[in-house]
C-alpha cells in the first residue's frame, strides 16, 4: 500500500515521538504577523532565548492595518503599537519583513505564495486559523496559538498528534457561474462545520486537477471551517508553474532538484486514507450561508431552512438561533434578501484573479444605492497589478471603495465593521456572530461575483443571471 502525501511529510519531519505519544514535529516555514507574535516574543525574553532559525521565519503585517489610510502613526493607538512591536522584534531577532514601505506587504496567506515562501514537501505554520490555505502547494499548513509561536520561534519544532486523512474527490466539471468558493462551501455544507476534527483533507478529482493554485488556495483555506486541521492538493506541473522564478523559490541547477524532491510527496496511487468522500460537481450551485456558521450553507435557488423541517432537536434549536439572529424568515427564498455592504476581499478571495474575474461582468455597471461596496485587493502586489491592468478603477467606476492592502472587513481587528444589524455580502470565510465588528452584524458568504451581483442589485441574487453567465 503506497502513502499518501500527509503522511510522507509528516514522517520526513518528525524530530521524534515525546513521553504523552505525541510528536515532536520540525517545522520548515514560520509565518508570523502583528497579532500573535508580540507575546511570544515576550516570552522569549523572559526565557533569554532567541529564536532558533531566523531564516525560517517571515513577518507581515495584515489584521490590524487600515485600508483607508496608512499613514503612521495610525488612528488606533493600539494598532500602531502593535506595528512599532513588530518592527522592534523582526530587526531584534533578523526576521525577513514584508512592511508596508516594501511593496510586498498583505495578508499573510497571500504573501507567502506570492513569494515563493510556500513550497510543497513542507510543514507550514502561522498564529492564524486559515494557514490551511498553504496546503494548496501540497503542504501540511495549519494554525497555532501564541504559546505554540513561541515553541516554534525557539525551537523550530512543535508537539503535536497525527491527523487522520480524509481524501475528498470532486468529480466532473463545474457549471458556467460556479467558483472555488462555491466547491468550498458545498464541502462543508455536507460534511459539517465539525465533520474534519481530527482529519486532514487532501483535495482531488478532475476539479482540483483543473483549478488554478488561487482556487485550490481558497478550497484550501476553507478547510478550517469545516473542522479538519489542514487541507492540501498534491503538487503537479500547476504547483511547479506558480511557483518558479519566485523570489523565494530555487533558481538553476536547485530548482530541479527541488522539483524532484517535490513531485516524490505526491500521494501514491494506492495510496491509503481514513476515509473517502466523492462529490459530483454537477450537484455544486452557486452557494451562500444563510446562517451563523459556515455550514450554513444552502444553494441559490434554495430557501431558507425552516426549524420544523429539522432532522433532531438539536438541529431545530441550531436553525432557530441562527434565523433569529440574521433575522430571516424560514421558509422563504434567500434570492431578493436585501444587502446593506458588500466586501470583495480577504485571504479567502482577495487575490489578482478574484478582481479579475469580478472587473470583467461589473464594468459598466453601477452599485446599487444604498450599499456600501468594499474591493480590497489581499496584498500590495496584488494592488499593484489590479492598478496596471486598469482592474482599480473599473471597480471605482462601478462604486466600489478600493482599498490597499489589508485582511479589512473579515473580521473586527480594524477600522472596516459594519454598523448595527447591517447585513454584508461577503467573500470572506467566516459569518460567526459580530465577525465583521459589530454584534449585531450579519455577514453571508459567497463567491466574489455573487457578492458583485448584489452590490450591484442591492439584494442577493444569481449571478448568473446579473451577468448571463453560461
Amino acid at each position: 500500500m503506497g502513502e499518501n502525501l500527509y503522511n510522507k511529510v509528516w514522517n520526513d519531519h518528525a524530530v521524534g515521538t515525546l513521553a504523552d505519544g505525541r510528536t515532536q514535529l520540525f517545522i520548515g516555514t514560520h509565518l508570523i504577523h502583528e497579532v500573535t507574535s508580540p507575546q511570544a516574543f515576550g516570552m522569549l525574553r523572559d526565557l533569554g532565548i532567541g529564536v532558533k532559525f531566523p531564516q525560517r521565519t517571515f513577518a507581515t503585517v495584515d489584521h490590524i492595518v487600515p485600508t483607508d489610510n496608512q499613514q503612521r502613526p495610525f488612528s488606533d493607538p493600539l494598532a500602531d503599537a502593535m506595528i512599532s512591536e513588530l518592527r522592534k522584534n523582526v530587526e531584534e531577532f533578523g526576521i525577513t519583513y514584508f512592511d508596508l514601505a516594501s511593496g510586498m506587504q498583505g495578508i499573510v496567506h497571500i504573501v507567502g505564495p506570492e513569494q515563493g515562501i510556500t513550497q510543497p514537501g513542507t510543514t507550514i505554520v502561522c498564529g492564524d486559523s486559515h494557514t490551511a490555505t498553504h496546503g494548496a502547494f501540497g503542504a501540511i499548513a495549519f494554525g497555532i496559538g501564541t504559546t505554540q509561536v513561541r515553541d516554534v520561534l525557539a525551537t523550530q519544532t512543535i508537539a503535536m498528534e497525527k491527523l487522520k486523512v480524509r481524501r475528498i474527490n470532486v468529480e466532473g466539471e463545474l457549471r458556467p457561474g460556479v467558483y472555488s468558493k462555491d466547491v468550498a462551501l458545498h464541502i462543508i455544507r455536507l460534511l459539517g462545520a465539525n465533520g474534519g476534527i481530527g482529519y486532514a483533507y487532501e483535495y482531488g478529482g478532475r476539479v482540483f486537477d483543473n483549478f488554478t493554485m488561487e482556487e485550490r488556495m481558497t478550497v484550501c483555506n476553507m478547510s478550517i471551517e469545516g473542522g479538519a486541521r489542514c487541507g492540501y492538493v498534491n503538487p503537479d506541473q500547476t504547483t511547479l508553474n506558480y511557483l518558479e522564478g519566485r523570489p523565494h523559490t530555487p533558481k538553476d541547477a536547485a530548482w530541479d532538484d527541488a522539483v524532484k524532491r517535490w513531485k516524490s510527496y505526491a500521494s501514491d496511487a494506492d495510496a491509503d486514507y481514513d476515509d473517502v468522500v466523492n462529490i459530483d460537481a454537477a450537484d455544486i450551485e452557486p452557494t451562500v450561508t444563510w446562517g451563523i456558521s459556515p455550514d450554513h450553507g444552502i444553494a441559490i435557488s434554495e430557501t431558507i431552512p425552516d426549524p420544523e423541517n429539522a432532522n433532531s432537536e438539536a438541529e431545530r434549536a441550531s436553525i432557530v438561533e441562527a434565523l433569529d439572529y440574521m433575522k430571516l424568515p424560514a421558509g422563504d427564498p434567500i434570492m431578493g434578501t436585501p444587502v446593506d455592504v458588500a466586501f470583495i476581499g480577504s485571504c479567502t478571495n482577495g487575490r489578482i484573479s478574484d478582481f479579475r474575474e469580478v472587473a470583467q461582468h461589473i464594468k459598466g455597471r453601477q452599485v446599487a444605492d444604498g450599499v456600501t461596496a468594499l474591493a480590497v485587493p489581499g496584498s500590495q502586489i496584488t494592488d499593484a497589478i489590479c492598478k496596471k491592468e486598469g482592474i482599480d478603477k473599473i471597480f471605482s467606476e462601478a462604486g466600489f471603495e478600493w482599498r490597499a492592502a489589508g485582511c479589512s472587513m473579515c473580521l473586527a481587528m480594524n477600522p472596516d465593521k459594519l454598523q448595527g444589524d447591517q447585513l454584508c455580502a461577503s467573500s470572506s470565510n467566516r459569518n460567526f456572530k459580530g465577525r465583521q465588528g459589530s454584534p449585531t452584524g450579519r455577514t453571508v458568504l459567497m463567491s466574489p461575483l455573487m457578492v458583485a451581483a448584489a452590490a450591484i442589485t442591492g439584494e442577493i441574487t444569481d449571478a448568473r443571471e446579473v451577468f448571463s453567465v453560461n
